[in-house]
Order: structure tokens, then sequence, then C-alpha cells
């Protein structure tokens, strides 16, 4: 294990033409994701936590990680008092890890960008780190994410700077604005996700209220 073997994963994520091919390329890097984003100072999984405690208190769900990947946030969560707790992902592979933590009660695999297994309103809140980056999830997977969260849930989520403007983030932000179904509530200042590696990598958090 090494920074240039998290570089090469990174790189064979961020490159993937379709979901099958990002499915793919996290099947062959499950096993080592952990360690390797380690390896890099990933602190998005973990910060995420500081978020979602902030505006959901402790006891509150039911909660969805979409795009839980390995499920790096959901034992910081359980370790604060939030025992109901979904995830999601694309890679079935990643899903297997994340149900090992022992930390969420239900699991589903599905891409955002298509239809959620959720009815309207299910969640307290939606949290995803990492997610909304390059060759991942699209913008248009926030309109299922509000969907499928209750009205005055929270949606508290990332996005990458390289594609913030050129994916249409914005956009979409601003039509659920529009049409009322969410509130701006917090943004983050552009930061690190990284903190040892890729110091040109910045995501900035936001919070949205479910209206």
């Amino acid at each position: 294990m090494s920074q240039e073997d998290a570089n090469a994963a990174l790189e064979s994520v961020y490159t993937a033409r379709d979901p099958k091919e990002l499915a793919d390329a996290y099947a062959a890097w499950a096993a080592t994701y952990d360690a390797e984003t380690a390896s890099l100072g990933y602190l998005l999984p973990f910060l995420i936590v500081a978020w979602i405690a902030r505006y959901v208190p402790s006891g509150e769900g039911p909660l969805l990680d979409a795009g839980c990947g390995t499920g790096l946030s959901g034992p910081s969560l359980r370790t604060l008092g939030y025992d109901d707790i979904a995830g999601l992902d694309l890679s079935s592979d990643m899903l297997r890890i994340a149900g090992s933590r022992g930390a969420y009660g239900e699991l589903k695999e599905a891409a955002l960008g298509g239809p959620l297994p959720w009815p309207d309103g299910h969640f307290r809140a939606f949290f995803s780190t990492g997610v909304f980056t390059i060759g991942h999830a699209p913008a248009s997977g926030l309109h299922e994410l509000t969907r499928i969260t209750r009205k005055g849930g929270h949606a508290i989520f990332t996005v990458r700077d390289q594609v913030f403007e050129s994916a249409g983030f914005q956009t979409v932000f601003d039509e659920l604005e529009r049409t009322k179904k969410w509130r701006p509530v917090e943004e983050s200042p552009w930061f690190r996700c990284y903190a040892i590696a890729e110091p040109d990598a910045l995501v900035k958090a936001f919070v949205f209220e479910i209206l």
C-alpha cells in the first residue's frame, strides 16, 4: 500500500465513463480503499459528521448515507447516537464492507442519477461525501435525493470544485430553490478533502433544508 497505489485507484474512478465502469473500478479498489484513502488523509467521511450533528439531533432518523462506499461515516455517527442509518452505493463490493461495520440497518445497491428505492419523504436527512465529484454522480441526482427526504429535513453534502460549474450544480441548486423544494442554510468555504496528499483537490460542503 502506498500513496502511489491510492493515486492510481483515484485515477481509475475519476476516469470511469459510465456507472458500470465506475462500479468495476470500485470493485477492484474495495479491499484496500480504507487504508489507501487514509494514507492520503481523506477527511470527508468523518468531517461530514460535524454538519450532521449541527442540524440533526441524535436519535432522529432515518438518515441516508448516499454513496456510502465502505461505510466510513457510519461508525462515527453510531458513536454519537445516530442508530437509524441506511446506506446506498453502486458497488456491491463496497456495500459488503459497509455491512461488516454494523452501523447500517439497511444497505441498497443503486446509482445516484436514477430512481431510488424509497418513498417520498422517507428520510430525516441525507448526507453524501466524495460522491458529487469527477466522473461520479450527476447533479440531477439531487432531485431524487430531495424527493425521499421529508419536509423540514436536511440535505448535507459535498461537491468537488472541478465539477461544480461544469456539471451544472448551481443550476440544479437554483431550480430546487425556485420550485420551493429546498432552501439554502449553510455552505462552507472551499477546503482540502485530503489532509496529506492532493493539495489542489478542493470541495465545499452544502446544507439545505427540505421544504
